[in-house]
């Protein structure tokens, strides 16, 4: 089809102009808010208060969205945008530094402090304004020193090591709050509360090391001893950005036998199968749709990192190997169905199963569209 307007060129020559000037003014905009966040980050900083405030940002989603109806703009491309903006808010507003609950916390010690999830937290409390020290493999000779006069000790090794190491924490000051932050809960309570006397809590961090900060994360605490001595070591947490789920060892460790075990499992198994059945990945990206890319990137997310880290995981508890057979037994059920060509009998478990979830297979469905479109977005092949 011709161009039957001479003057094409110029006037989308003229509207891309118009374009280039409104995009230069929102950064101009971006910017003003950027300092803004940060002299509000400063503020919070100076008076302790948390960064994250849940109240104020639902207010401000709220309001933005019915503005942005009104102007005959889609509510969720502002929301997204709002959403895309306060993620580097809090980050500009991170960088202020945080208040220190405990000023009296002689020092903070990290075992393996230098490893990915340990450097995270010795970051963080260096941020409150802590004195922290280090214990990596190299530094035992001189742990003694180094430990005795510690307000609180954390254990940040990989599973395989961490009662080991608790072992060696046998000669702590009295009121030294020890912690752990593995995967599994029980049996390092109970390791940690035979080694020390003193007060004892099992964290959890529900994140990695790729974090930019501890906004909206969650950390699960599961109470060893005197909770009210490490009171203020969860309130830390908390003015961080985090959010304290507390829970008891052995529920923790059953929830995350199916959050984490079955999710790592089965992934590691998809992946096994795929490569065993020779599939060519380049392929399968290239037809994949937006939810089964977002499954590809899953699985392939874990075959970049440490084996042995899932290994740790799966192989922690032996009762892990009767949730597994448990898994396997019911896909056989399904298989069986589908071998007996069964619809009926595979639509009734899929219907029992959608009860179960209730409300939230409908929350479960809103939030996937946004995360898929996003997903879309981020696509490099």
């Amino acid at each position: 089809m011709t161009n039957s307007d001479p003057d094409f060129d110029k006037k989308l020559t003229s509207l891309r102009d118009e374009i280039d000037e409104i995009d230069s003014d929102l950064v101009k905009l971006l910017q003003r808010r950027l300092s803004v966040t940060s002299k509000v980050g400063q503020l919070k900083s100076s008076v302790g208060k948390p960064i994250y405030d849940g109240k104020r940002e639902a207010s401000l989603f709220a309001k933005r969205r019915l503005q942005a109806s009104d102007a005959g703009l889609s509510p969720d491309l502002i929301e997204d945008v709002l959403r895309r903006l306060m993620r580097d808010s809090y980050v500009s507003q991170d960088a202020s530094g945080y208040r220190c609950v405990n000023p009296e916390c002689k020092k903070v010690v990290v075992v393996g402090g230098k490893g990915q999830l340990g450097a995270v937290f010795v970051d963080l409390f260096k941020r409150s304004d802590y004195q922290v020290d280090i214990i990596e493999q190299n530094d035992w000779p001189h742990s003694e020193a180094i430990l005795a006069d510690a307000s609180v000790v954390i254990v940040a090794v990989p599973i395989r090591l961490t009662s080991m190491v608790i072992h060696h924490l046998n000669n702590l000051p009295k009121e030294c709050i020890l912690a752990d932050l593995t995967s599994i809960k029980e049996s390092p309570l109970f390791e940690m509360k035979k080694a020390h006397a003193g007060p004892v809590v099992g964290l959890h961090p529900m994140f990695g090391p790729d974090v930019t900060g501890l906004i909206k994360q969650t950390i699960i605490s599961c109470e060893g001893r005197f909770p009210e001595q490490y009171q203020w070591l969860l309130e830390q947490f908390t003015v961080w950005g985090a959010k304290i789920y507390p829970v008891e060892a052995h529920e923790h460790d059953e929830a995350m036998s199916m959050v984490q075990v079955m999710r790592h499992f089965s992934t590691i198994a998809y992946g096994y199968h795929l490569m065993s059945e020779g599939a060519d990945i380049e392929k399968l990206v290239a037809m994949s749709s937006p939810i089964y890319r977002l499954e590809l990137v899953m699985v392939g997310r874990l075959f970049a990192q440490d084996p042995t880290l899932y290994a740790d995981i799966i192989f922690a508890n032996k009762e892990n190997v009767s949730m597994m057979k448990r898994f396997a037994y019911r896909f056989l059920e399904l298989l069986e169905d589908v071998s007996l060509d069964d619809k009926d009998a595979f639509v009734d478990v899929f219907n029992l199963v959608s009860d179960w979830f209730g409300d939230y297979a409908g929350d479960f469905l809103e939030e996937s569209k946004s995360m898929l479109l996003k997903a879309n977005e981020l696509k490099k092949h």
